[in-house]
């Protein structure tokens, strides 16, 4: 049941980051600058100068742990309502300031004013929604059940706050990657270290105070949250800190090796999403007043945030009898779709990947794939020192192919055609490649190859008729395979962020007239054991009291050999 509070938001003003004046083009805009150790911040959509981040030092991690550990200690005992207040207010700026916070997260990343709406703004109000509403159920204590021969305890398991965790987290959505995690933390009664994204470390500042101002608003230790920008040989000094009590991790799979080594060393939990090569099937059983949606629903999850998505569609797998159509309905409209953040697909966050890219789909068209869109890097009439990678449409692409098996995390739609529309070949082609994070399927409801794919698909999140539900109603994020391992988000992220002790009491200690109902060692269990012969076959008895089935049986044998045995 949903908590209903009048703790009325607090409204507060948070200063946007600082632009230079002068607008300067860097002429190759890159995060590293010779002879410097500063982070150059930059638009990659132009390539406009924003300022430099000094990295964080070893020791600037160690006292931004310290801090957010004195800070934790205090807030530990804060209420569910007290935390829901501070997320409350959080969530009504954020609503006041979406514009503000979109723009920003625009001029730091690439992306398009609209994909941020969705991408920065939608997900985190309602993960802030989410939370405020459900996230006590989650987290307050539960009774568990008990036994006949423990029948005098009661169960109770307690989700505590772990200490100061951390997230490292991806640059693909600057503000709600930031934000995630902290509104998990909060709940959950933790303090938390942020490590950024160097790429996006211009913008980081200006979120942090959006989360620290929520907790000023409300008379709390702005020092609970804490940000730092390092180059990756500093992360090490975070990621195996005795300080830190747990870390979530959004990257890449050769990141996620060093980062869970390096948390190794102090026996650190990790939760990991690695990103995948998600699979978006299409059944012939589609009805055809259906297939222009789905249509549209497939280029909004291919080219939202120009492919640069978690949960992007990387492959749409269609069966034979569909295939054709559904590729006669794409090719126009990728062809048309414009580059530019003002336009339909914004730019990239570098142009690091761009060889790669060209590669993987230079060798799909050696191989018998068709290009029927793009497929190359993109010099911007207004913007050339941007980050652009044309729209593309490759089709025919087979599962033997690079690109069907490797994330291209960039605006590059591939469509599959299944050997038949059987479900074992559906499956073969979806399960092929080594990832396994999200996924969505469309057809008829009728359809009984559905229920099938949902349950053999190998993915942590599966949408029917649809494309990200999951994330958007706050069901557990996560995959399995090269997608990576644990969950954030739900009640399942926010237990992930809490020490489960179990707690097992005297229901009836308290009956002090008789003594009351404890736990004693009986005569024939204790040291000195004088007839070991004797003592087992008491301890058969009390097991026999307990499990042997149907009552009969357990009065006769049990007591029998308790009585017998005393």
């Amino acid at each position: 049941m949903a908590v209903r509070e009048n703790d009325k938001p607090i409204l507060y003003r948070v200063p946007s980051p600082k632009v230079p004046e002068n607008v300067e083009i860097l002429e190759e805009p890159a995060i590293k600058v010779s002879g410097s150790t500063a982070v150059q911040c930059y638009a990659p959509a132009t390539g406009q100068f924003l300022g430099f981040a000094n990295p964080s030092s070893s020791n600037a991690i160690d006292r931004a742990i310290e801090q957010a550990k004195a800070a934790q200690e205090q807030w530990a005992t804060t209420s569910f309502r007290e935390r829901r207040a501070v997320l409350r207010t959080l969530l009504q700026h954020v609503l006041d300031n979406q514009e503000e916070i979109c723009r920003v997260a625009c001029l730091d990343s690439g992306k398009s004013m609209v994909d941020a709406q969705l991408g920065e703004i939608l997900v985190t109000a309602e993960k802030l929604e989410w939370t405020i509403k459900h996230g006590e159920k989650a987290l307050r204590p539960s009774r568990r059940p008990t036994n006949l021969l423990m029948s005098y305890k009661r169960n109770t398991v307690y989700h505590e706050p772990l200490g100061v965790v951390a997230a490292l987290v991806s640059w693909n959505y600057p503000f709600h990657n930031f934000i995630g995690p902290v509104i998990s933390a909060l709940f959950s009664g933790n303090g938390i270290v942020v490590k950024v994204s160097e790429q996006t470390a211009w913008s980081s500042g200006y979120f942090t105070s959006i989360a620290r101002g929520a907790l000023v608003a409300h008379g709390h230790n702005p020092s609970l949250i804490q940000t730092v920008v390092c180059w990756p040989q500093t992360a090490s000094h975070l990621t195996s800190h005795p300080g830190i009590s747990h870390i979530t991790f959004i990257g890449s799979r050769p990141v996620c090796h060093k980062v869970a080594a390096s948390a190794a060393k102090a026996l650190i939990p990790v939760v990991a999403e690695l990103g995948g090569k998600d699979a978006s099937i299409i059944l012939d059983s589609l009805p055809d007043r259906d297939v222009p949606r789905v249509v549209e629903t497939l280029l909004r999850g291919s080219f939202q945030a120009a492919g640069q998505n978690c949960i992007g569609i990387e492959r749409i797998i269609a069966t034979p009898g569909i295939y054709d159509r559904l590729v006669s309905l794409l090719e126009p409209r990728v062809k048309s779709l414009r580059l530019g953040q003002d336009k339909d697909v914004g730019a990239m966050i570098s142009d690091s990947s761009f060889s790669r890219l060209e590669s993987l789909i230079s060798e799909a068209v050696s191989k018998g794939a068709r290009l029927l869109a793009g497929g190359r890097r993109y010099t911007h009439p207004d913007h050339p020192k941007g980050h652009y990678f044309t729209p593309t449409l490759l089709v025919d692409v087979t599962p033997d192919m690079a690109i069907a098996n490797e994330e291209c995390f960039a605006p590059v739609m591939t469509v599959m055609k299944t050997p038949s529309d059987r479900v074992e070949d559906i499956l073969s082609v979806a399960n092929a490649p080594d990832f396994g994070l999200g996924s969505s399927v469309f057809g008829a409801e009728t359809d009984p190859r559905i229920p099938v794919i949902v349950k053999k698909i190998k993915a942590g999140m599966i949408a029917v008729n649809d494309f990200g539900a999951t994330y958007a109603v706050q069901l557990p994020f996560g995959g399995v395979a090269g997608s990576g391992y644990g969950r954030f988000a739900g009640e399942e992220g926010l237990r992930g962020l809490c020490n489960v002790k179990s707690v097992c009491e005297d229901r009836f200690g308290a009956w002090w007239w008789f003594g009351g109902v404890r736990t004693s060692i009986p005569p024939a269990m204790r040291y000195p054991v004088n007839d070991q012969e004797r003592s087992s076959r008491f301890a058969r008895g009390v097991v026999e009291m307990g499990y042997a089935p149907g009552w009969g049986r357990k009065l006769a044998k049990g007591l029998g050999n308790i009585m017998g045995n005393m």
